[in-house]
This record gives C-alpha cells, sequence and structure tokens, in this order.
C-alpha cells in the first residue's frame, strides 16, 4: 500500500509542472488532535499566496477524488521559507555558494551537526567550509551519511 506522502506526490506533480513550479516537500503529521497535510512549493523567482491558493484549490479536488485519507485533516500548501530544506541532490546543487546546516547520521570528524558554507557537490560528497573556534576549516561530508539539511540563515 503506498503512504499518504507518495499519493499526494502522484497527485500534486502534474499541477505544479503546469504552473512551472516545483515540490519541496510533504509532510502528513498529527498535531495534537489533528492531521495536518502540509505541501512545500517553490520557484525560481519564490511562490506567493495567490500560487498557494491555486495549487491547493487543484490538490483539494483530486484529494476528494481518490480519498487516499481516511481521516479529517487540514491541507496547507504554502513556500519552505528561508530555511528550505535540502532533500535532493539538485537542491544541494542549487544550494552552493549558500550557508546551510546540515546533521549526519553518524559522526564525522567528531560532530554530527554541521553549519557554514556549502562550497562544493560532486553527487556523493557535500564541501562545506565551517567555522571551529576561530578558524575556517574545510569539511567533506558523504552525501549518504546526511540525515537532514536545509539553508541557514547564519548572523554575525
Amino acid at each position: 500500500m503506498k503512504k499518504v506522502t507518495e499519493i499526494v506526490e502522484e497527485l500534486v506533480t502534474p499541477i505544479l509542472d503546469e504552473m512551472n513550479l516545483e515540490l519541496v516537500d510533504i509532510e502528513y503529521v498529527k498535531e495534537g488532535k489533528n492531521w495536518f497535510l502540509r505541501v512545500f512549493i517553490d520557484s525560481e523567482t519564490g511562490v506567493d499566496i495567490e500560487q498557494c491558493g491555486m495549487v491547493s484549490e487543484q490538490l483539494s479536488e483530486k484529494l476528494d477524488e481518490v480519498d487516499p485519507i481516511p481521516y479529517n485533516y487540514f491541507l496547507e500548501v504554502s513556500s519552505p521559507g528561508a530555511e528550505r530544506p535540502l532533500k535532493k541532490a539538485a537542491d544541494f546543487e542549487r544550494a552552493v555558494g549558500k550557508n546551510i546546516y546540515v546533521k549526519t547520521y553518524e559522526p564525522i570528524e567528531g560532530e554530527k551537526e554541521f553549519e557554514g558554507l556549502l562550497v562544493g557537490f560532486d553527487g556523493d560528497t557535500v564541501t562545506m567550509e565551517v567555522k571551529h573556534k576561530t578558524k575556517k576549516k574545510t569539511i567533506a561530508i558523504p552525501y549518504k551519511k546526511i540525515a537532514s539539511a536545509r539553508l541557514a540563515i547564519i548572523f554575525f
């Protein structure tokens, strides 16, 4: 049986393709007594509330037809925001030159969390420039060992 997020991805992808938008992430989570289906979308120029509304309307119709969710839920369509998650290889490629935050499955050089400048990505390795005490150092993180990553807003 397919997961809710997989079904939603199949339903929303043609809608987004038609509007030249990109699917960033889908969450189906229970918070308190309520279920939330959150769809995060983006484009090169960002997304506005009208685009989110149009996607929400069209996706809602498709969800009503297919009815993959047995519970009542809230559908939210939005931009991923400034600290957008990096999920796919293409996300890392686009983020080169930007500040990112990475968590790994296992320690690399004794650490599991890194924040700094993404200086390179070759498909297998994420290369970051991070501050270590007062010095900057370059660290290579195997892509397969990344548990989660996102763009980071760093204040100096």
